[in-house]
């Protein structure tokens, strides 16, 4: 168990410690990293931004992930998409209803900052936990198109499937904890308070470009 994501973040950044001095950007997947990115950023004398992806809902289960898509449009379909009845139809629906919500946190969340050029950079992408990897995915199949020097994904805790499903598309990956039994990533941490909208701004408004 963890004690709140703040826990987490300084044990991450003991793991990721051999890129301080490297001038890292450590990009967080809001909500729930923002605060753990900050930590490790500033551990590791980096610069913090977020890439923004969000998942894709199955049909009338909105809590499973039937993939992603980036704030560009990339899209990314797990192999299960089908089998919950996401059709064409209902997978263009809510890709554009997902954009829409991407487009909207930038302008609340970096109103004013172009993000940070990621181009031969030593790129950490942050997120408090993986289920079936798919906002992971996505992040890194964005960031895999920018050419960084080197792509890292860092995660507190994940399922055996969702580790797995990210391998291919990281050069490294730092995951604390890959439990035998996963059911929500909440459930490994003592505190995991939801992070608001308005701690997201704070943290990036202290760290502007």
């Amino acid at each position: 168990m963890f004690k709140n994501r703040e826990h987490a973040a300084q044990l991450l950044a003991q793991r990721l410690i051999k890129y301080r001095g490297k001038n890292p950007l450590v990009l967080a997947i809001p909500r729930g990293a923002v605060p753990m990115a900050k930590t490790i950023s500033d551990a590791l004398d980096g610069e913090l931004d977020i890439v923004l992806v969000h998942k894709l809902r199955a049909p009338n289960q909105p809590e499973l992930a039937i993939g992603s898509i980036d704030e560009n449009g990339h899209v990314y379909i797990g192999a299960h998409a089908a089998l919950v009845g996401a059709d064409e139809s209902y997978l263009k629906k809510e890709t554009e209803e997902q954009l829409k919500i991407l487009k909207q946190r930038r302008k609340q969340y970096r109103p004013v900052h172009i993000p940070f050029n990621p181009t031969n950079r030593i790129i950490i992408v942050v997120d408090d936990g993986l289920a079936t990897g798919s906002s992971m995915i996505a992040a890194l199949r964005s960031l895999e198109k920018e050419k960084p020097e080197k792509l890292v994904a860092a995660m507190a805790v994940a399922s055996f499937e969702g580790l797995q499903n990210i391998k291919t598309y990281a050069d490294e990956v730092e995951c604390l904890l890959v439990p035998e039994e996963f059911y929500s990533v909440g459930q490994f941490f003592e505190d995991f308070e939801q992070v608001t909208d308005e701690e997201v701004i704070r943290i990036l408004n202290e760290n502007p470009a």
